[in-house]
Order: structure tokens, then sequence, then C-alpha cells
């Protein structure tokens, strides 16, 4: 789940903190980020074979809720109500064609073939919170709905190369919007990347754009997302009345994807593998 601004969340957007208090984790720490990280990655994979036409997006939520159960996990998502928001209803969020983020599971959304839907799962377990997302095909896409999921994973993943000690934020978005732009995406600005461990949100934020060499400087420790979010047209967003939809403005399609990551000594550890 992607926000800008943790402390301060309305239909307005809001500016990033001036500064933001910086989270390390342990070793002992980061075991418990490494086991619900596999934990939420599991979960993707689990509900992938259900992304079919006819499927609702209320039958994943209710799948989902039940295989964290099994596991002994619980959603963070469902009844998390930051300020000026009521409380989220989904154990995940599915974001359907023009949904940015945010999309809320319901009995009367179904799948279509040639739509799009990114599943966002942030299972909380014994403490700790792990967070991913993966955008998925439903049935035969148009040719530019299979770019744009593609150049998202891709432009994730050059961000994700960048991180290593003594590299900066700037880095992780400057990667991710040369790419995206490269293939004639836009990049979302308002919802960011952000910190995570016993809290699902830190004050650490992440833009999927920016400039090299800019921004808070990465130290082993640091655990946060990234999270990118590429539109077709233009990045401009706007919010639902529900308070928690994001649409892209244009009613264009748009895709996510999401990994934890933690900074080492080496460079940098995904955390949301299987």
């Amino acid at each position: 789940m992607n926000h800008q601004n943790v402390l301060s969340i309305t239909g307005d957007f809001v500016q990033p903190p001036v500064n933001p208090r910086l989270v390390l984790l342990s070793s002992r720490e980061l075991d418990k980020m490494r086991r619900v990280g596999r934990l939420a990655a599991n979960l993707l994979n689990h509900l992938e074979s259900m992304v079919q036409p006819g499927m609702s997006t209320q039958a994943l939520d209710d799948e989902a809720a039940r295989w964290l159960r099994a596991h002994g996990a619980i959603s963070a998502t469902l009844g998390y109500a930051p300020p000026g928001h009521p409380p989220f209803t989904g154990s995940i969020c599915t974001s359907v064609n023009d949904v940015v983020c945010h999309g809320i599971p319901n009995p009367n959304q179904i799948l279509k073939d040639g739509d799009i839907v990114n599943i966002d799962v942030t299972p909380r377990l014994d403490g700790y919170h792990g967070d991913t997302s993966k955008t998925f095909l439903v049935g035969n896409v148009s040719a530019i709905a299979r770019k744009l999921v593609e150049a998202t994973q891709e432009s994730m993943m050059r961000g994700i190369a960048e991180i290593k000690p003594g590299a900066r934020i700037g880095d992780i978005g400057a990667a991710i919007q040369d790419y995206a732009e490269a293939q004639g995406f836009s990049v979302v600005r308002d919802m960011v990347g952000h910190g995570i461990g016993r809290q699902m949100h830190t004050e650490l934020q992440v833009p999927h754009y920016g400039k090299r060499g800019s921004g808070l400087k990465l130290r082993p420790g640091m655990v946060f997302t990234v999270e990118p979010m590429l539109n077709e047209g233009t990045h401009t967003l706007k919010f639902l009345a529900d308070r928690w939809t994001v649409v892209t403005k244009d009613k264009k399609l748009s895709a996510q994807f999401e990994h934890t990551v933690a900074v080492t000594e080496e460079g940098v550890e995904i955390l949301t593998l299987p």
C-alpha cells in the first residue's frame, strides 16, 4: 500500500516531510522481514491462478483473508484508517485498468477478458510487515496493456538495481523514470515507496522519478518499498468519492509492481521473493 505521507493523507496531494526519521533494522529484525516478505510473495503466487475472466475482486479478497489466517498472519490493510480516510475494507487492494492504486475489492466488480489488475498484499506476521504487488493480465489483453505491464516490472527492477550503500534515493527514481519515459509511459509522481518494518509505513519516502545524486544517502539496514506506477497517458491522478481509490485523470491504463527491499553491506536484498 502506497502513500505520499503516512502522517497526513487526504484527497489533496501533500509534500513529503522535510526530515524523515531514519529507521535501520537489526539482523534479527531483517530475519523477521524475510519471513513475512516470503509470505507476501507466496500469497500473490497463490492468488495468481484465480485471476481469470469471471472472477470477482471480492472473491480474490476472501481467499486472501482465508489464506492469511491459515498461515498465522493478518492483513495490515483491513481496517486501516489513516487521517482523512474511512477504514479500508479489503484484505488486499485490487486495482483494475485505470485504477492506479488502493482499489477496494467488490463483489460486483467482475474481471473481464482484456483487463489488467494489480493485486497489492501487505500481511503482518510476528509484528512485522511485508508489502508486494503485481499487475496480472486477465485473458487476452491489448498490445499496449502488455507493453505497459512489462515496462512497469522492468522499471521496478532497474530502480532496485541502483540500491547499494552510498547511493542516493534519487538514483532509484531516475532509473525508473528514464526507462519508463523511453518506453512512452509516464511515472506517477503523487504516490511513493515508503519505509517499512514494525510499522506498515515509516516516514522514509522513495519517489519513482528524480535526479541522480539527490536525496537521502542509502545505508545498510534501511528497508523500504520500490513500487512504481506507470500510466499509459498522463501521470495526473484523481481520488474517487470513497477517499481511497486513485484513478488516472484521463481514464487510461495504469500498472504497478512492488517489492520490499533491504540495503545490505554488499548492495540490495529483495525480501518479497518466494
